[in-house]
């Protein structure tokens, strides 16, 4: 899939060259630009593209370090903050929350 996922992104570079329409004064839906519109579905396949790049081609072992080095930072820091002790983004000390649940 990861070889069609490049396909698709070569093919887009190589349509995206649109010198055919340059000189056609045609409307679309009677008020967008043909040249416009070509854009628009342009823009509409990369996304597509891109999608299938992320869920398709994209490599594992990066989705992988990310998560492990969140759980690894948040074990730490709540291991080594105190117990009972809310702090905000700056370091300072937060009023505790309703109910008494930490």
């Amino acid at each position: 899939m990861k070889f069609v996922v490049w396909g698709l992104v070569l093919l887009l570079v190589v349509i995206h060259q649109d010198v055919w329409n340059w000189s056609n004064d045609r409307l679309v839906f009677g008020f967008l630009p043909v040249t416009l519109a070509y854009h628009a579905c342009i823009s509409l396949g990369a996304g597509i593209a891109w999608f299938l790049a992320i869920n398709f081609a994209w490599p594992d072992h990066l989705d992988e370090d990310d998560t492990s080095m969140a759980v690894d930072l948040a074990t730490s820091a709540a291991s080594t903050a105190p117990a009972g002790l809310l702090t905000d983004s700056r370091g300072s000390e937060a009023p505790p929350r309703e109910g008494g649940a930490a």
